[in-house]
């Protein structure tokens, strides 16, 4: 299968410049986003294809590719008269980029199995900077088929694309991504505010220690704006509290403990309680000040 045209649905901070590396990477690309000023300036830009319902959109192409808010803005663009499923034509690959539940997932893959469809749950980790970059890693669940036919598309912005396992995996292995990171910013959060208390020059010590067991992403790509109470650098506090939402819901069903999460959950509820809805994760640190 020699995969030509695709189309991106989805043209957010993460999806504007996913799209982008496809064109870039000489795929056909038509695109539908809700905001059609968002498609606007993406068409100017990189000079690809817009349609103005995710139907049209996604007729004519072997892969369509989703990255939007939450499963009901998924079902939205799936299930319409004008939407994805009523459109596409059959062995199209459908690969969901949207951090949703498992069980919609699964729910899709069902549907899709029944119209001679494929489908994927491909969500993300990397941030903006990781989109912009084309360095983003991706966690998938499915079949294996559509996976290997769907890789080498997805190589133009992932740079670790595992298949993890059935229909629900990519998103359940999001979830587990979220509550590495939601422990790990706090505990961040507190080391880098006691550095300061103690007058230590924190560039000095984070030199060292993120040469260390200490290391991580975090501090390697934060402390700096932390340290500066800038916030505008990455995923927002609005959409960590929702990706932890569905992880309470999944704990609730496989009986797994939460405890540190559930903390940081309410960390975050008071950022967004100050204004920072709109913060990135990491100023939890603005709790400590």
């Amino acid at each position: 299968m020699n995969i030509q045209n695709v189309t991106f649905i989805g043209l957010g901070v993460m999806g504007f410049p996913m799209a982008g590396h496809l064109k870039n990477n000489n795929f056909n690309v038509t695109v539908f986003n809700r905001t059609t000023s968002k498609s606007d300036t993406w068409i100017k830009e990189f000079n690809g294809l817009l349609e103005l319902t995710p139907g049209k959109a996604s007729q004519n192409s072997d892969i369509v590719f989703i990255c939007v808010g939450k499963d009901e803005d998924l079902r939205e663009v799936m299930e319409k008269e004008d939407g994805i499923l009523n459109n596409v034509k059959e062995n199209t690959i459908i690969v969901d980029h949207t951090t949703a539940s498992a069980n919609i997932a699964r729910e899709y893959y069902d549907i899709c199995k029944k119209r001679n469809l494929h489908f994927l749950d491909a969500p993300i980790s990397g941030g903006q900077a990781g989109a912009e970059n084309g360095q983003l890693s991706i966690m998938i669940g499915g079949e294996e088929e559509p996976f290997n036919k769907a890789k080498p598309v997805l190589s133009s912005y992932g740079k670790a694309i595992e298949l993890i396992g059935p229909a629900g995996s990519g998103q359940l292995t999001k979830m587990i991504n979220q509550i590495c990171i939601a422990g790990l910013v706090q505990g961040l959060s507190e080391a880098l505010l006691f550095g300061k208390k103690s007058n230590l020059d924190m560039e000095k010590v984070l030199k060292v220690i993120s040469k260390g067991a200490a290391q991580s992403w975090q501090m390697e790509n934060r402390y700096r704006t932390m340290l500066d109470g800038k916030f505008d650098f990455g995923f927002a506090v609005d959409w960590m509290r929702k990706d932890l939402s569905i992880c309470f819901e999944e704990a609730r069903k496989n009986k797994a403990k939460l405890p540190i999460t559930e903390i940081i959950d309410k960390y975050y509820y008071e950022v967004q309680k100050n204004g920072g809805n709109r913060w990135d994760t990491s100023s939890l640190i603005s709790l400590l000040k």
